[in-house]
Protein backbone atom coordinates (compact mmCIF):
# COMPACT_ATOMS: atom_id res chain seq x y z
CA UNK A 1 0.00 0.00 0.00
CA UNK A 2 1.49 3.57 -0.70
CA UNK A 3 1.65 5.36 2.24
CA UNK A 4 0.00 8.27 0.84
CA UNK A 5 -3.08 6.65 0.38
CA UNK A 6 -2.84 5.02 3.89
CA UNK A 7 -2.44 8.30 5.75
CA UNK A 8 -4.88 10.07 3.26
CA UNK A 9 -7.41 6.82 4.84
CA UNK A 10 -6.66 7.63 8.35
CA UNK A 11 -6.95 11.25 7.82
CA UNK A 12 -4.95 12.74 11.08
CA UNK A 13 -2.86 15.76 10.98
CA UNK A 14 -0.79 15.00 14.01
CA UNK A 15 1.87 12.40 14.22
CA UNK A 16 4.22 11.26 16.80
CA UNK A 17 6.53 8.47 17.31
CA UNK A 18 9.77 6.91 17.59
CA UNK A 19 11.63 5.98 14.56
CA UNK A 20 11.32 2.02 13.30
CA UNK A 21 12.73 0.75 10.32
CA UNK A 22 9.45 -1.53 9.53
CA UNK A 23 7.76 1.92 8.92
CA UNK A 24 10.39 3.73 7.26
CA UNK A 25 8.03 4.36 4.45
CA UNK A 26 5.80 6.52 6.82
CA UNK A 27 8.80 8.00 8.82
CA UNK A 28 10.23 9.00 5.08
CA UNK A 29 6.89 10.59 4.38
CA UNK A 30 6.71 12.55 7.52
CA UNK A 31 9.60 14.21 7.05
CA UNK A 32 9.70 14.90 3.89
CA UNK A 33 5.38 16.58 4.73
CA UNK A 34 6.30 18.58 8.06
CA UNK A 35 10.04 17.92 8.78
CA UNK A 36 9.97 18.39 12.46
CA UNK A 37 7.11 20.55 13.29
CA UNK A 38 5.57 20.45 16.65
CA UNK A 39 2.14 21.23 14.77
CA UNK A 40 2.08 18.43 13.07
CA UNK A 41 5.36 16.13 13.82
CA UNK A 42 7.08 15.31 16.72
CA UNK A 43 10.01 12.35 17.25
CA UNK A 44 9.51 11.46 20.78
CA UNK A 45 11.93 10.50 23.35
CA UNK A 46 10.20 6.81 24.33
CA UNK A 47 6.70 5.62 23.38
CA UNK A 48 5.29 6.40 26.63
CA UNK A 49 6.39 10.18 25.90
CA UNK A 50 4.41 9.93 22.33
CA UNK A 51 1.51 8.93 24.23
CA UNK A 52 1.22 11.77 27.02
CA UNK A 53 2.26 13.86 24.19
CA UNK A 54 -0.89 13.04 21.61
CA UNK A 55 -3.47 13.05 24.53
CA UNK A 56 -1.95 16.41 25.31
CA UNK A 57 -3.13 17.11 21.29
CA UNK A 58 -6.28 15.75 21.93
CA UNK A 59 -7.14 17.50 25.07
CA UNK A 60 -6.19 21.06 23.54
CA UNK A 61 -7.19 20.14 19.48
CA UNK A 62 -10.16 17.79 20.38
CA UNK A 63 -9.17 16.04 17.31
CA UNK A 64 -7.54 12.35 17.03
CA UNK A 65 -3.93 11.98 17.15
CA UNK A 66 -1.42 8.69 15.70
CA UNK A 67 1.59 7.67 17.55
CA UNK A 68 3.76 5.25 15.42
CA UNK A 69 6.32 2.74 16.95
CA UNK A 70 7.75 -0.35 16.74
CA UNK A 71 6.04 -2.92 18.20
CA UNK A 72 9.11 -2.99 20.85
CA UNK A 73 7.47 0.07 22.17
CA UNK A 74 4.04 -1.10 23.07
CA UNK A 75 5.79 -1.77 26.58
CA UNK A 76 6.65 1.36 27.16
CA UNK A 77 3.16 2.66 26.34
CA UNK A 78 0.75 -0.02 28.47
CA UNK A 79 1.24 2.64 31.50
CA UNK A 80 -0.21 5.34 29.85
CA UNK A 81 -2.17 3.32 27.25
CA UNK A 82 -4.15 1.80 30.48
CA UNK A 83 -3.88 4.53 32.89
CA UNK A 84 -4.37 7.27 30.87
CA UNK A 85 -5.87 7.18 27.53
CA UNK A 86 -8.44 4.16 28.32
CA UNK A 87 -11.83 5.02 28.24
CA UNK A 88 -12.67 4.06 31.59
CA UNK A 89 -10.07 6.83 32.68
CA UNK A 90 -9.86 9.99 30.77
CA UNK A 91 -11.33 8.11 27.17
CA UNK A 92 -8.31 9.58 24.77
CA UNK A 93 -8.67 7.91 21.24
CA UNK A 94 -5.34 7.40 19.70
CA UNK A 95 -4.73 5.84 16.48
CA UNK A 96 -1.56 3.42 16.87
CA UNK A 97 0.68 2.50 14.42
CA UNK A 98 2.99 -0.30 14.80
CA UNK A 99 5.79 -1.99 12.86
CA UNK A 100 5.47 -5.82 13.54
CA UNK A 101 8.76 -7.01 13.96
CA UNK A 102 9.15 -10.90 14.58
CA UNK A 103 6.41 -11.88 13.31
CA UNK A 104 5.61 -15.29 13.63
CA UNK A 105 6.72 -17.07 10.54
CA UNK A 106 8.94 -14.31 9.89
CA UNK A 107 12.74 -14.43 10.37
CA UNK A 108 13.87 -12.04 12.61
CA UNK A 109 16.54 -11.05 15.33
CA UNK A 110 16.30 -12.81 18.41
CA UNK A 111 14.85 -10.01 20.29
CA UNK A 112 11.97 -9.81 18.40
CA UNK A 113 11.09 -12.96 18.69
CA UNK A 114 9.29 -13.29 21.74
CA UNK A 115 7.70 -9.67 21.50
CA UNK A 116 6.45 -10.39 18.15
CA UNK A 117 5.00 -13.35 19.25
CA UNK A 118 2.94 -11.51 21.98
CA UNK A 119 2.30 -8.10 19.86
CA UNK A 120 -1.32 -8.41 19.01
CA UNK A 121 -2.38 -9.90 21.94
CA UNK A 122 -1.17 -7.75 24.16
CA UNK A 123 -2.69 -5.21 21.79
CA UNK A 124 -6.34 -7.17 22.32
CA UNK A 125 -5.37 -7.73 26.04
CA UNK A 126 -5.21 -3.97 26.67
CA UNK A 127 -8.85 -3.65 24.92
CA UNK A 128 -7.36 -1.92 21.83
CA UNK A 129 -8.61 -3.05 18.94
CA UNK A 130 -6.30 -3.86 16.47
CA UNK A 131 -6.30 -3.79 11.91
CA UNK A 132 -2.92 -6.04 9.84
CA UNK A 133 -1.82 -4.56 7.36
CA UNK A 134 0.45 -6.68 4.69
CA UNK A 135 1.62 -6.46 1.51
CA UNK A 136 -1.50 -7.03 -0.45
CA UNK A 137 -3.74 -5.39 1.73
CA UNK A 138 -6.03 -3.11 -0.32
CA UNK A 139 -6.74 0.17 -0.28
CA UNK A 140 -10.78 -0.41 0.39
CA UNK A 141 -9.68 -3.22 2.78
CA UNK A 142 -7.55 -0.30 5.13
CA UNK A 143 -10.61 2.27 4.03
CA UNK A 144 -13.11 -0.30 5.91
CA UNK A 145 -10.97 -1.08 8.71
CA UNK A 146 -10.82 2.91 9.22
CA UNK A 147 -14.85 3.14 8.89
CA UNK A 148 -14.79 0.56 11.88
CA UNK A 149 -11.65 1.94 13.84
CA UNK A 150 -14.26 5.94 13.85
CA UNK A 151 -16.59 3.91 16.06
CA UNK A 152 -14.56 2.77 18.58
CA UNK A 153 -12.70 6.05 18.79
CA UNK A 154 -15.72 8.17 19.42
CA UNK A 155 -16.24 6.14 22.00
CA UNK A 156 -12.83 7.27 23.28
CA UNK A 157 -11.07 4.29 22.59
CA UNK A 158 -7.34 3.43 21.00
CA UNK A 159 -7.52 1.38 18.13
CA UNK A 160 -3.80 0.43 16.12
CA UNK A 161 -3.19 -0.77 12.41
CA UNK A 162 -0.25 -3.46 12.76
CA UNK A 163 2.21 -3.16 9.75
CA UNK A 164 3.72 -5.85 7.90
CA UNK A 165 7.36 -6.50 6.68
CA UNK A 166 7.17 -4.69 3.44
CA UNK A 167 3.29 -3.70 3.88
CA UNK A 168 3.81 0.17 3.16
CA UNK A 169 6.01 2.03 0.31
CA UNK A 170 6.39 5.20 -0.59
CA UNK A 171 8.97 6.11 -3.92
CA UNK A 172 10.42 9.38 -2.18
CA UNK A 173 14.04 9.52 -0.96
CA UNK A 174 15.38 11.18 2.44
CA UNK A 175 18.77 11.97 3.15
CA UNK A 176 19.68 12.23 6.76
CA UNK A 177 23.35 13.43 7.59
CA UNK A 178 25.47 15.99 9.35
CA UNK A 179 28.51 17.62 10.05
CA UNK A 180 30.32 15.29 12.15
CA UNK A 181 33.61 13.42 10.74
CA UNK A 182 34.19 10.52 13.31
CA UNK A 183 32.06 7.31 12.28
CA UNK A 184 30.62 5.17 14.75
CA UNK A 185 32.64 1.56 13.95
CA UNK A 186 36.42 3.52 13.83
CA UNK A 187 34.58 5.32 17.27
CA UNK A 188 34.19 1.80 19.26
CA UNK A 189 37.80 0.70 17.85
CA UNK A 190 39.47 3.28 19.92
CA UNK A 191 37.20 2.46 22.94
CA UNK A 192 38.13 -0.93 22.26
CA UNK A 193 41.68 -0.33 22.20
CA UNK A 194 41.61 2.11 25.60
CA UNK A 195 39.67 -0.34 27.54
CA UNK A 196 41.33 -3.15 27.11
CA UNK A 197 40.04 -6.12 29.11
CA UNK A 198 37.97 -4.05 30.78
CA UNK A 199 33.61 -4.71 30.55
CA UNK A 200 31.74 -3.06 28.17
CA UNK A 201 28.27 -3.15 27.74
CA UNK A 202 27.13 -2.02 24.06
CA UNK A 203 23.68 -0.37 23.51
CA UNK A 204 20.85 -2.02 21.03
CA UNK A 205 21.45 -1.41 17.20
CA UNK A 206 24.56 -1.02 15.06
CA UNK A 207 26.81 0.35 18.03
CA UNK A 208 26.57 -3.75 19.28
CA UNK A 209 27.09 -5.30 15.75
CA UNK A 210 30.07 -3.13 15.19
CA UNK A 211 31.79 -3.90 18.26
CA UNK A 212 31.26 -7.86 17.73
CA UNK A 213 33.21 -7.19 14.79
CA UNK A 214 35.83 -5.61 15.89
CA UNK A 215 36.44 -7.89 18.23
CA UNK A 216 36.36 -10.17 15.63
CA UNK A 217 39.22 -8.43 13.20
CA UNK A 218 41.06 -8.20 16.78
CA UNK A 219 41.30 -11.81 17.00
CA UNK A 220 40.07 -10.78 20.64
CA UNK A 221 37.81 -12.82 23.10
CA UNK A 222 34.09 -11.92 23.19
CA UNK A 223 33.36 -12.13 26.59
CA UNK A 224 34.20 -8.69 27.58
CA UNK A 225 31.32 -7.63 26.48
CA UNK A 226 27.27 -7.58 27.06
CA UNK A 227 26.09 -6.77 23.51
CA UNK A 228 22.31 -5.33 24.83
CA UNK A 229 20.32 -6.57 21.71
CA UNK A 230 17.12 -5.07 22.26
CA UNK A 231 15.42 -3.19 25.59
CA UNK A 232 16.72 0.13 23.64
CA UNK A 233 18.10 2.87 26.64
CA UNK A 234 18.65 0.47 28.79
CA UNK A 235 22.54 -0.33 28.87
CA UNK A 236 23.53 2.43 30.89
CA UNK A 237 21.35 0.86 33.50
CA UNK A 238 22.90 -2.82 33.41
CA UNK A 239 26.59 -1.33 33.26
CA UNK A 240 25.64 0.53 36.40
CA UNK A 241 24.72 -2.79 37.74
CA UNK A 242 27.94 -4.47 36.74
CA UNK A 243 29.68 -1.34 37.73
CA UNK A 244 28.21 -1.62 41.49
CA UNK A 245 29.25 -5.02 41.88
CA UNK A 246 32.46 -5.19 40.04
CA UNK A 247 33.62 -2.48 41.90
CA UNK A 248 37.40 -3.03 41.61
CA UNK A 249 37.16 -3.28 37.65
CA UNK A 250 36.70 -0.29 35.27
CA UNK A 251 33.29 -0.77 33.31
CA UNK A 252 32.48 0.88 30.03
CA UNK A 253 28.67 1.98 28.47
CA UNK A 254 28.92 2.40 24.55
CA UNK A 255 25.13 4.12 24.47
CA UNK A 256 23.73 6.29 21.76
CA UNK A 257 21.91 9.49 21.40
CA UNK A 258 18.42 7.88 21.00
CA UNK A 259 19.24 5.24 23.63
CA UNK A 260 20.31 7.87 25.95
CA UNK A 261 17.53 9.88 25.57
CA UNK A 262 14.54 7.17 25.49
CA UNK A 263 15.51 6.73 29.29
CA UNK A 264 17.46 9.46 30.32
CA UNK A 265 16.31 9.39 34.15
CA UNK A 266 18.71 6.61 33.92
CA UNK A 267 21.73 9.35 34.07
CA UNK A 268 20.08 10.70 37.30
CA UNK A 269 20.49 7.51 38.83
CA UNK A 270 24.08 6.80 37.88
CA UNK A 271 24.71 10.32 39.20
CA UNK A 272 23.01 9.33 42.47
CA UNK A 273 25.21 6.13 42.73
CA UNK A 274 28.39 7.72 41.83
CA UNK A 275 30.37 4.70 40.63
CA UNK A 276 33.80 5.80 40.55
CA UNK A 277 34.82 2.91 37.91
CA UNK A 278 31.91 3.76 35.33
CA UNK A 279 32.37 5.57 32.14
CA UNK A 280 29.57 6.21 30.03
CA UNK A 281 30.39 7.20 26.02
CA UNK A 282 27.36 8.44 24.01
CA UNK A 283 28.17 8.22 20.66
CA UNK A 284 25.97 11.38 19.12
CA UNK A 285 24.76 11.02 15.97
CA UNK A 286 21.71 12.94 16.48
CA UNK A 287 19.95 10.00 14.94
CA UNK A 288 17.68 6.75 15.20
CA UNK A 289 20.14 5.39 12.41
CA UNK A 290 19.72 1.79 12.81
CA UNK A 291 16.41 2.10 12.29
CA UNK A 292 16.88 4.67 9.11
CA UNK A 293 18.26 7.66 10.05
CA UNK A 294 15.57 10.26 11.30
CA UNK A 295 16.34 12.84 13.75
CA UNK A 296 16.82 12.46 17.37
CA UNK A 297 16.14 15.78 20.10
CA UNK A 298 20.01 15.33 20.89
CA UNK A 299 21.37 17.17 18.08
CA UNK A 300 20.24 20.06 20.29
CA UNK A 301 20.93 19.43 23.78
CA UNK A 302 23.68 19.49 26.08
CA UNK A 303 24.17 15.54 27.17
CA UNK A 304 27.42 17.14 28.90
CA UNK A 305 26.10 19.30 30.98
CA UNK A 306 22.96 17.08 32.04
CA UNK A 307 25.18 14.18 32.72
CA UNK A 308 26.90 16.53 35.51
CA UNK A 309 23.51 18.36 36.88
CA UNK A 310 22.67 14.78 37.09
CA UNK A 311 25.53 14.27 39.40
CA UNK A 312 28.62 12.94 37.37
CA UNK A 313 31.88 13.56 38.11
CA UNK A 314 33.62 14.42 35.00
CA UNK A 315 32.10 15.26 31.43
CA UNK A 316 33.76 16.43 28.13
CA UNK A 317 32.33 16.40 24.31
CA UNK A 318 34.53 15.24 21.43
CA UNK A 319 34.58 16.15 17.85
CA UNK A 320 37.67 14.38 16.66
CA UNK A 321 39.90 10.98 17.39
CA UNK A 322 42.97 13.39 19.03
CA UNK A 323 40.44 13.87 21.43
CA UNK A 324 38.50 10.99 21.83
CA UNK A 325 41.74 9.64 22.71
CA UNK A 326 42.35 11.89 25.21
CA UNK A 327 39.25 11.35 26.83
CA UNK A 328 39.55 7.51 26.82
CA UNK A 329 43.07 7.82 28.31
CA UNK A 330 42.29 10.21 30.97
CA UNK A 331 39.02 8.15 32.06
CA UNK A 332 40.95 4.79 31.93
CA UNK A 333 42.40 6.24 35.24
CA UNK A 334 39.73 8.65 36.18
CA UNK A 335 37.02 8.91 38.98
CA UNK A 336 32.98 8.39 37.87
CA UNK A 337 31.06 8.28 36.94
CA UNK A 338 32.22 10.03 33.92
CA UNK A 339 30.50 11.03 30.81
CA UNK A 340 32.35 10.92 27.41
CA UNK A 341 29.91 12.65 24.07
CA UNK A 342 31.59 11.75 21.04
CA UNK A 343 29.88 13.74 17.82
CA UNK A 344 29.64 11.10 15.16
CA UNK A 345 28.32 11.41 11.77
CA UNK A 346 25.67 9.58 10.20
CA UNK A 347 26.08 6.03 8.00
CA UNK A 348 27.57 2.53 8.60
CA UNK A 349 29.76 -0.20 6.28
CA UNK A 350 26.59 -2.14 4.00
CA UNK A 351 28.28 -5.22 4.64
CA UNK A 352 28.12 -5.03 8.58
CA UNK A 353 27.32 -8.52 9.84
CA UNK A 354 25.91 -9.41 12.98
CA UNK A 355 26.98 -11.34 15.88
CA UNK A 356 27.44 -15.19 15.19
CA UNK A 357 27.05 -15.86 18.69
CA UNK A 358 23.42 -16.52 20.39
CA UNK A 359 22.29 -14.00 23.18
CA UNK A 360 22.63 -16.59 25.58
CA UNK A 361 26.02 -17.51 24.74
CA UNK A 362 27.23 -14.01 24.69
CA UNK A 363 25.35 -13.62 28.30
CA UNK A 364 27.28 -16.98 29.61
CA UNK A 365 30.78 -16.05 28.37
CA UNK A 366 29.67 -12.43 30.01
CA UNK A 367 29.22 -13.70 33.16
CA UNK A 368 32.20 -16.06 33.64
CA UNK A 369 34.67 -13.36 32.49
CA UNK A 370 33.40 -11.22 35.29
CA UNK A 371 32.91 -14.12 37.69
CA UNK A 372 36.66 -14.37 37.02
CA UNK A 373 37.21 -10.74 37.97
CA UNK A 374 38.56 -9.94 41.57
Amino acid sequence: MKVEKFVEIIGADFYTGVPDSQLKALCNYLMNTYGIDPQHHVIAANEGNCAALAAGYHLAAGKTPVVYMQNSGVGNVMNPAASLLNDKVYAIPVIFIIGWRGEPGIHDEPQHIFQGEVTVKLLEDMDIKTFIIGKDTSDDEARNAMVQFREELALGKDVAFVIRKGALSYDETVVYENDNTMMREEIIRHIVRVSGEDPIISTTGKASRELFETRAANGQSHKYDFLTVGSMGHSSSIALGVAIHKPGRRVWCIDGDGAALMHMGAMAVIGSCRPENLVHVIINNGAHETVGGMPTAAGAIDLVQIALACGYTRGGSVSDFEALDAALEEAKGGKGPILIEVKCGIGAREDLGRPTTTAIENKRSFMEYLAALE
